[in-house]
């Protein structure tokens, strides 16, 4: 899985962040990593001043195999935070988006074993 950091002009991005913003995304969604192509993250001021705390902004979107992007947004006096409580959300989305997924699979596949079933039971009486 790729994850690529994105800053805006008000955010200084420097290792140290790149490196949090990878941990956080891991440690939040490695366990769909099979599902997962790639996540782009977007960190942004809203207060538009270089260091000024208050509306900092993470955006996050997940590219999944076979299925739309899934982009969730979180706003924090704290850029970490935001960027954590986006971690959060991701993996929540993706649990959610993932599971209907399996659900669709599962209910498609059960169709022709329980057609298989009544086909049994009229040839059997």
């Amino acid at each position: 899985m790729q994850i690529n950091v994105n800053t805006d002009r008000t955010i200084a991005n420097h290792q140290g962040l790149d490196e949090h913003v990878e941990s956080v995304v891991r440690s939040s969604i490695d366990r769909f990593g099979d599902h997962i192509t790639s996540v782009e993250v977007h960190l942004s001021n809203e207060n538009r001043q270089k260091g000024a705390d208050g509306g900092n902004s993470c955006m996050m979107e997940a590219r999944v195999r076979g299925y739309q992007p899934i982009v969730v947004h979180e706003h924090s006096d704290d850029l970490r935070q935001s960027i954590k409580n986006a971690g959060g959300k991701l993996a929540r989305a993706l649990d959610s988006a993932l599971g209907r997924l399996q659900d669709k699979d599962r209910h498609g596949h059960a169709a022709p074993a329980i057609d298989a079933l009544a086909d049994k039971h009229l040839t059997d009486s």
